[in-house]
This record gives C-alpha cells, structure tokens and sequence, in this order.
C-alpha cells in the first residue's frame, strides 16, 4: 500500500513539476495599463529606483519618459550631469539608466517645459506635454492613461491648456502638495508651505487643480514620507544585484554623507515610488490599489502663494493617507534580483 501512495505521490509532483515548467519566467502580466512617467530626474535620486521599479514592471505599457525641469539653477543632485537646460539634463540622467539596463532606445524619451509656468493660464509647451496630449487623446474614460508624476505639474499643466479635451481621458498620480486636514495627517517639523514639488510649479498646480477636470489621484507629503528605506537595505538588497544595483547604490549614497556638510542619517526617503504601487501594483479583479488607503476629499483652491483654501464647489479628488510600502518594496527588490540573473 505504501508503494501505491509513493507511486500516486510522484506522479502527481512530476506532474506538477512539468506544468510548472510551461510556466514563463520572470512572470509577465500582459499590458494592462497606459503610463507616462514625468519626473524631474536631474534632481533627487528617488525618481531613479521609482523609474527603473515601472520599466521593469510587465504590466506597465509606458507610453514614454518626459524629463521634468527642477528648480530652476540647473542644480541638481548630480554634479557632473550636463545638459542645454534642467529638462534636458533630466533627459541624460535617464538615457544613462537605460544604457546601464541595457534598454537605451526602447522607450520614447523627451524633455519637458525647460522651466516653470508663471502664469496658470499660458502653457509651455514641449515635447513631453506634446506627447502627453497625444497619447491622452488615443485613452478614454475607460481605460485611461496614467500621468506619473514625481515632481512639478507643469507638462500636464501645459498639455491639458494645449487641448483641454484630454482631461477625461487621464488620471494623474501626483506625489505632491502639503497635508490635509481632512485625513488627520500631521505636518513633519520644520515644514514648508507650499510642499516641495507644488513649489517647483505653483501656477501649474493651480491649472491642474482651481481649473481643469483631470482626475487626481495624490500622495501628499506626509505620505510620500511614509516610503523610507534603510542605506543597510540598500547595501544588502540591492547594492549586490549587479551593475544596475550598484548604479543605484552609488546614485543615492553619493549624497548620503556629507552632502553640503549635512549628514543625512541611515534612512531616505524614496518618495516616488507609490507611483509604481497605483499602476502597476493593483489588484487583478477590479483593479484598484487596493492594499493602499485613500479618502475622497473636496479638491481645494491653490492660492498663488501655494496655500489651500477651501472650495465648497469643488469635484472630489483622491487622496492617500496610507500606502502598502512592504508590497511596494518587496515587488522592488525582487524584480531586481530577477533582473540581475
């Protein structure tokens, strides 16, 4: 009796073993989602794991990359990138991931606006917001695309000044803009009014938020700061996973120490990174970022000094107080070990 048992028993694991083997690796999902990813990645170093973390996520069609200006005195956190202006220098910084990939020339990359809008009313155009109505007139309601932002608003800003006609066929994930009271967040000491990357555009904020009628998905700054990752992480995880590990290793410990005689601490914050979470990320039946926590809140009126006020008449935004950061860094390092073999 105990032979048959031995019999069925490895009948049923070779079996199993030879279904297993039909089985593509790495897993891929099919293309579910539309995405163009707009970030300012001359400037801080999270924009490069949130970017290397969607190019490696099968799900993802990504439509194109569009370098986003900074600040504006072409001071970015990489002292030897060169570049006409801080979006073309962006559009460097990401040619250079992609050679390190092994991927250059795969995907459509373009500069955005050069610098900031000063008017909410008056685009600037370029290629990236160019593309941006393009690819938004080709989505639908439906089956939108997905406007992946970690830094300032000016392109979709412009495109959708461009052609407002685009506003139903996008969703924009937005990391940006200060807490709201409605949520319970508590701003971080030593906050700044108007948050980080609302500033870098403050009348592109107002276009996309006191004008247009873009759903906004955002991960506002007691969120975003949420996403911290350890340098001991780093150097165990990821700094081993070959040349592209050491790429980002090297990306963000360059600034870790000593930068401008301020000692940063073990941690960073890897703030751009939900934006892989709200597309790629989803559930399978009916998708939505489902391990993360949001509320609706009335979309407030940005002032001209960045300020919220209150807007009674407002559409309801999606706003996120919560993101599943174990999914989101796990996914992370483990496509990045299925990379480096």
């Amino acid at each position: 009796m105990k032979y048959y048992l031995y019999l069925l028993l490895t009948c049923v694991l070779t079996s199993a073993t030879l279904q297993a083997q039909n089985v593509k690796e790495p897993f891929e999902t099919g293309k579910r989602y539309s995405v163009i990813i707009d970030n300012d990645f001359m400037g801080d170093p999270d924009g490069l794991f949130q970017l290397v973390h969607h190019l490696l996520s099968s799900s993802c069609d990504i439509k194109g990359i569009i370098g986003a200006h900074l600040g504006g005195n072409g001071r970015g956190f990489f002292k030897d990138l060169q570049g006409k202006d801080e979006a073309d220098m962006s559009v460097n910084k990401v040619n250079e991931l992609l050679e390190v990939m092994g991927l250059k020339g795969q995907f459509k990359v373009v500069p955005g606006a050069p610098v900031k809008m000063t008017d909410p009313n008056k685009p600037v155009e370029s290629e990236g917001a160019r593309l941006i109505v393009e690819e938004a007139l080709k989505a639908s309601p439906e089956r939108p695309l997905y406007l992946c932002f970690g830094g300032p608003l000016t392109d979709v800003a412009s495109a959708w000044l461009m052609n407002p006609e685009i506003g139903k066929n996008i969703i924009l994930v937005w990391i940006g803009g200060q807490e709201y009271k409605e949520t319970g967040a508590i701003v971080p000491p030593g906050y700044s009014v108007p948050e980080y990357n609302l500033n870098l555009s403050i009348d592109a904020g107002r276009t996309v938020f006191n004008q247009s009628d873009i759903r906004i998905w955002q991960i506002p700054r007691d969120v975003y700061r949420q996403c911290m990752y350890s340098m001991t992480e780093l150097s165990v995880k990821v700094r081993p996973l070959g040349k592209l590990g050491a790429y980002l290793y090297d990306s963000l410990a360059g600034i870790m120490t000593g930068r401008n005689g301020f000692y940063m601490g073990e941690t960073y914050i890897l703030g751009d990174s939900p934006l892989v979470l709200m597309t790629a990320l989803m559930s399978n039946f009916e998708a939505d970022p489902a391990s993360s926590h949001y509320h609706y809140v009335t979309i407030p009126v940005i002032a001209e000094d960045g300020t919220y006020r209150y807007n009674h008449a407002g559409r309801q935004i999606r706003v996120y107080d919560r993101i599943d950061t174990r999914l989101m860094f796990a996914d992370m390092e483990a496509k990045l070990q299925l990379f480096a073999r």
